[in-house]
């Protein structure tokens, strides 16, 4: 059992952060690399990358978007209280080294996900530009860490209530222009990702990313995250989750992704249908 030793609620309470006692797992874990919890006995199996770790508390940090049944019994857990399983760390981690300069971009509960990457990457030595983003300034996420993380710090907001009025797209692109930039590691939803890779394509820009594909077991064994890498099939689970940005099939991950939404809205309508019968 892995006991939750703080919990905070970020983004209006639909984004929440979970720190839970993990000492082997928080050992070994390197930037980019993921853990599978359980809740109970009948809860389903989630994979999340860790947004931080600390080996001498012996903790891993989690931070997830709560969108449906299980997110939301991750959500009704409360410090003190425990996940019945936490497996990892699972997935390669960020190859990281010093390039010279660089620019994280990070969507939503991407931002999670690529802290401690940025992080790291300015460690090495790295020249640092963060961008982060949200649909509304209430959903941004870690923007203080974000910005200690890095040399220069740029916020957008879709709705313009925030920072810069647009898609993080619209920064990267003016960066490209102005300034020689050897590496992009982008990290959020797929079609931001999609259009961070269109436009470094553009520029001959070496881009990272991490694919979210939907996963079972976490060890390659199932295929459900199964995804297509410069024609070739690859599981994000042991060959990622990241992978470079300009050879993924973005389109086959999208319907792979629409069609298990869709499968779940159906269960979900056969269940309440079933509710309402009994």
């Amino acid at each position: 059992m892995f006991e939750i030793l703080k919990r905070e609620e970020m983004a209006e309470g639909s984004v929440v952060l979970n720190e839970i006692s993990a000492p082997r797992i928080a050992e070994k874990a390197k930037p980019g690399q993921f853990v599978i919890l359980k809740a109970n006995e009948t809860g389903e199996r989630i994979p999340l990358t860790m947004a931080d770790t600390d080996p001498k508390k012996g903790t891993i940090t989690i931070i997830y978007q709560v969108v449906g049944k299980s997110t939301n019994l991750f959500k009704s857990l409360q410090v003190g209280e425990k996940y019945q399983d936490v497996i990892g760390p699972l997935g390669k981690a960020t190859h990281l080294e010093k390039v010279g300069n660089v620019v994280c971009v990070g969507g939503g509960t991407g931002v999670a996900v690529i802290h401690p990457i940025t992080r790291a990457l300015k460690e090495l030595g790295n020249n640092v530009k963060a961008i982060i983003g949200a649909r509304t300034k209430d959903l941004l996420i870690l923007e203080d860490k974000m910005k200690a993380a890095s040399h220069e710090f740029f916020v957008c907001t879709d709705d313009g209530s925030y920072g810069h009025h647009g898609f993080v797209t619209a920064v990267l692109k003016d960066i490209l222009e102005k300034e020689d930039i050897q590496l992009v590691v982008a990290i959020g939803p797929v079609p931001m990702m999609k259009f961070v890779c269109k436009i470094t394509e553009e520029y001959k820009v070496k881009t990272i990313v991490s694919l979210n594909a939907i996963m079972v077991d976490g060890t390659g064994m199932c295929g459900c995250c199964r995804v297509s890498i410069g024609g070739e099939t690859k599981f994000a689970c042991v060959d990622g989750p990241e992978f470079e940005g300009h050879l993924v099939n973005f389109d086959e991950l999208s319907q792979r992704l629409q069609a298990y939404l869709a499968e779940e809205a159906i269960a979900n309508e056969k269940y309440a249908c079933a509710c309402k019968a009994g």
